[in-house]
């Protein structure tokens, strides 16, 4: 027998289709649907006789099945509370007869919560647009430069230029050599092109780049300081530096002064513009100086680098170089009214042109440095050196 009372002939079933759920089902039988009715299974002898009940109309069939919840139960997949484990039972869904609309889907039936597990986050996506980096930190994450990985692994931070600058300072040595025996004019063509990339490469070794207005000062207080040279002649050289320096310095303190820039800034500013035009203005004393001078001078600069740039260590380097150029001046001189003073020329020259090799040489410069300041800074900072020593000795 089944739990509900029979129906009399003809009578429409109330709700036919629901059933709660019944935790005994097991015992008796399994349910055809998932959610529906229960119907027992009887022997052939023992089924019970049922009337013959009249086949709903299909609007009520859909009015039924649209109102059973059970019907409309969601599988869900994931450990629950139920003490019965049922595998779920696929039924295809119910056609809405036409012209009839879709059923709203129903909301599912509640269920107890899952067992907590603990899951770990998503991992972000490119798709998402979410970035992969990782947190945000009030101290911020400062580049290590490479002289400070140097500095910490006990290396030394210092790359030297190497022979190709040496080489070019060579040249550019022999250059100026050769054009102090023809003439001031023949000089200051070589002459321009070092003051040139003596402004440059200043700028850049001290990190300042672009830095055209510098730069342009500094090469156009070269090119005045040339000129006030040729025209008071080499005897009044060293006043027609000295007064074209003074004029930069304030010219160059002017310019800072209109900038907007914060004031440390300004003052870096203001010290990479002075050196740098100080250093292209005190080159123009190869045009002030003894043309023996300059020739036995700039000889002397373009041996001592090159040997400077040789692989050995940097104390043997240095000595090698400065008898490098001690010879070099001694050889030249011979040529020269200098005679074997040269020797003492040519090593002040070399001495003064490894400070400016090793100047260019400060603290992992770029390749920019090297071919500018690293071919200029050692005949620059020989000028000095050649015209004091040439007054001296001439």
């Amino acid at each position: 027998m089944t739990d509900q009372p029979q129906q009399p002939h003809g009578q429409q079933p109330h709700q036919q289709g629901y059933e709660g759920y019944d935790p005994y089902a097991g015992q008796y039988g399994t349910r055809q649907q998932y959610g529906g009715p229960q119907q027992q299974e009887w022997p052939a002898a023992q089924q019970p006789h049922q009337h013959q009940q009249p086949q709903p109309h299909p609007q009520q069939a859909y009015q039924q099945s649209y109102e059973d919840p059970l019907q409309q139960t969601q599988q869900w997949q994931g450990q629950t509370w139920e003490t019965q484990l049922q595998a779920p039972v696929q039924t295809a869904p119910t056609p809405a007869p036409a012209p009839m609309p879709a059923p709203a889907v129903q909301p599912p039936a509640r269920t107890a919560p899952a067992a907590s597990t603990p899951s770990a986050p998503a991992a972000p996506s490119a798709a998402s647009g979410e970035s992969a980096y990782g947190p945000a930190t009030l101290g911020g994450n400062a580049r290590v430069t490479d002289a400070q990985r140097a500095r910490l692994e006990g290396r030394s931070p210092i790359i030297e230029p190497g022979i190709q600058p040496a080489a070019l300072t060579a040249l550019l040595g022999l250059l100026l050599a050769g054009a102090a025996t023809v003439g001031s004019y023949a000089l200051v063509v070589p002459l321009v092109l070092l003051q040139a990339v003596t402004a440059a490469g200043w700028f850049r070794l001290n990190g300042m780049w672009p830095a055209r207005q510098g730069i342009a000062l500094a090469f156009l207080g070269a090119l005045v300081a040339d000129a006030a040279v040729l025209t008071a002649g080499r005897s009044h050289g060293p006043a027609a530096i000295l007064g074209t320096l003074g004029v930069w310095v304030l010219l160059s303190l002017v310019l800072n002064l209109r900038s907007h820039a914060d004031p440390d800034t300004r003052m870096y500013g203001l010290m990479a513009g002075v050196a740098s035009a100080a250093l292209a203005i005190v080159a123009g004393g190869y045009l002030a100086a003894v043309p023996d001078a300059v020739t036995v001078g700039a000889a002397a600069v373009a041996v001592a680098i090159v040997v400077r740039a040789l692989p050995l260590p940097t104390v043997l380097s240095v000595v090698v170089a400065l008898l490098a150029g001690a010879g070099a001046g001694y050889a030249v001189g011979g040529m020269t009214d200098l005679g074997g003073q040269g020797a003492v020329l040519g090593a002040a020259a070399a001495l003064f042109a490894c400070v400016g090799h090793r100047v260019a040489s400060y603290d992992y410069p770029s390749r920019f440095v090297h071919f500018t300041a690293g071919v200029a800074l050692p005949l620059t900072a020989a000028a000095p050196a050649v015209w004091i020593l040439g007054r001296v000795l001439g």
